[in-house]
Formats: structure tokens, sequence, C-alpha cells
């Protein structure tokens, strides 16, 4: 199935009920005076967060969806039956906003959570509401309002604690298949990966994390050249990041410093808070070296790049390194969680 993460659609709330303009006729009440009752208020539309909704592939065609209409007052006071709200499912962490005006309607980050869209319309009053002492019969009635309608744009990002960054086949997707149970498909051409994929890394009991495989970076990405930067969005909710980097690649004139440094790059044309997020250096694919000339590549890459940060040798493909890797992430996880908690205001 492919995979969708923007998508357009309307919305269309019901519209209020008539009010009835109706008199009592009953037989010695020559003048029962009014009854009419009030129109039914119309549906509204609501967008709800679902678990187990990855795309939004349901929406990849422009689809238009309507709430129930209120029904229309009757006479002895009867109001009308109002309509039912329509609530449409959508993937947790999708942004909705509305396509016109650029304003941001929701962030539905947790399941159940939802978001009022259009509301629908108010139902008209009946003649009774017009009732007083100088219009005793009186033959107003509300027609009813009619319902919202609005264009809404829904914007998938992806929620993962860590995010996997770099070129097309620096392993990414090779190291989330080693640490969790995801399985994406794995080749040795560029852009194998054309969709994130998400993987639960378990660490212990009660200890884990999700770590998100998007698709490769390349050059001139925030120019629109490659796949990767369609995607660049999903990282923007991780805590981590780990830009891999392949200290063996195919082509004998490739430079891994130079596509790291491109990588970096892309990241601050794109978003300065995505490119200021805590980020490791995961230097991979040692098994294809021999030993010690991979420990000469590793520091001389570490070197040139000046980098400064956590960093750590692996290999996706045999899982040398990958559980201290892993280990590592989520004790960082784990004091980002506490010092979130510390710097929260406590409750009164």
């Amino acid at each position: 199935m492919k995979f969708v993460d923007e998508a357009l659609l309307r919305v269309q709330a019901g519209n209020g009920g008539r009010g009835a303009a109706s008199f009592r006729r009953e037989k010695f009440v020559p003048f029962g005076g009014p009854d009419g009752g009030d129109g039914g208020d119309g549906g509204s539309v609501y967008l709800r967060a679902v678990g187990g909704i990855n795309t939004l592939s349901d929406f990849r065609v422009l689809r238009t969806y309507k709430a129930k209409s209120g029904e229309s007052g009757s006479g002895n006071d009867c109001a009308g039956r109002g309509g039912e709200d329509l609530y449409i499912p959508i993937p947790i962490g999708t942004v909705v906003s509305d396509s016109e005006t650029g304003e941001q309607l929701g962030d539905l980050l947790r399941e159940g959570e939802t978001v009022l869209v259009a509301r629908g319309g108010k139902g008209g009053w009946g003649n009774t509401r017009f009732k007083s002492s100088t219009n005793r019969a009186p033959r107003q009635f509300g027609p009813g309002l009619p319902g919202e309608k609005r264009s809404l744009a829904l914007e998938l990002k992806v929620i993962a604690d860590v995010g996997l960054l770099g070129l097309p086949n620096a392993g990414k997707s090779t190291l989330i298949s080693a640490v969790s149970a995801a399985r994406p498909k794995i080749a040795d051409y560029p852009f194998t990966t054309l969709h994130p994929n998400l993987g639960v890394v378990s660490v212990g009991q009660h200890r884990s994390f999700v770590m998100a495989d998007i698709p490769g970076l390349i050059e001139g990405a925030a120019e629109g050249a490659g796949l990767g930067i369609r995607f660049l969005k999903h990282l923007q909710r991780t805590r981590v990041l780990l830009h891999l980097v392949d200290i063996a690649p195919p082509d004998p004139d490739a430079d891994p410093v130079k596509d790291a440094r491109a990588i970096v790059a892309e990241l601050k044309k794109f978003s300065k808070d995505l490119a200021d997020k805590p980020r490791w250096l995961v230097l991979n694919k040692i098994d294809l070296l021999p030993e010690e000339d991979a420990e000469k590549r590793c520091a001389e890459i570490v070197r040139r790049l000046r980098w400064k940060g956590p960093t750590f040798r692996i290999s996706g493909a045999t899982g040398k390194g990958t559980k201290e890797l892993t280990q590592a992430i989520m004790r960082a996880l784990e004091e980002i969680e506490e010092q979130k908690k510390a710097a929260a205001p406590a409750e009164v």
C-alpha cells in the first residue's frame, strides 16, 4: 500500500432542522395557542486519533464527509431529533489545518483525542418561542442555521523517540531490523525505503522506545531532490537523532565526511529546531573492513568532522555494537524524561 502522509478533505456539518409553526387543536380548547417545537441541531464533524492506522491513504482521493442534519420540529411542542455527530478516524500524529486560512485546528498526539472541525447548525425555533402578551398567535418560526463547511489539510508526522538520519544505503533499514521486530525492505540500491518504518526496541522489562527509519536524504534535498525532504517532518517529534555514516561506501570516490556534512546542511535548511536536536554519530558497517582498518577509518571521520558528541561504532548486519547503542539511547531518553518532569510546574 502506498504511504501517504498528506491529504485534503472536505467536511460539512449538518444543518439545523426547521422549527414548526403549529397550534393546539383539541376539543373543548378553542384557543389552544401555539405549540410548534424547535428543530433539532445538526450533527458536528470531529476527527479522532485511532491506533492501528499508519497512513492517510484513505483520504488520497479528495472526499467530502457530511454529518446528518437535524429534523424539523412538530406540533405538541415536540422538538426535532438532532443530527448524529460524525467521527472520522485518522492516524495518531496527524496535524489538522484549515487549508484555506492555514489555521492549525489540532495536533492529535494520543489515541482517542478528538478535534471539532465543523460545528452543526442550530435548530430553528418553533412558533412557541415567539409567543408574548402582544403576540398570542405567532406564525413565525426559525428555518434552522446551516452547518459549517471546511476544507482540511491533514499532515501525518510519525511519533517516535529516535529517528535515523543518513544517506540512502547508510544502513538505516538494516539497523532497525536488527534491534526491533520491524522488517523494512532492504536492498543494495538507493531509495529502498520509500516510507517511514517504525520499530519498537526493547531494552529490558518495561523499558522500550520507538525508532523510526526515514527515507534517505541526498544533497540538494531542501530544493526538492530525492525523497527524504518529504519525510523530514517525521523527525520533528523525535527526541534523539542517530546520524548513520557508512564508513565503507561502495563508491571508492565517495567521502563519508563530505556526505555527513551535506546531511547536516540539509537539516539546517529544513528546520533550525530539527538541526538543534540531540544528534549522535553512528559509524556503521565496521564489518566490511578489517578491525584495525575500521578503527582507523572511524577515528579519521570523527577527527575530520570535529565531532564532540556521542559516537558509536556498529554493524547493523552482524549486530555488533547495537546492544550498547540501544542501552545508551534508553538511558538518554529516561534522563530526558526525568528532566522534563523536574521542569514541569508542580500541581496545586
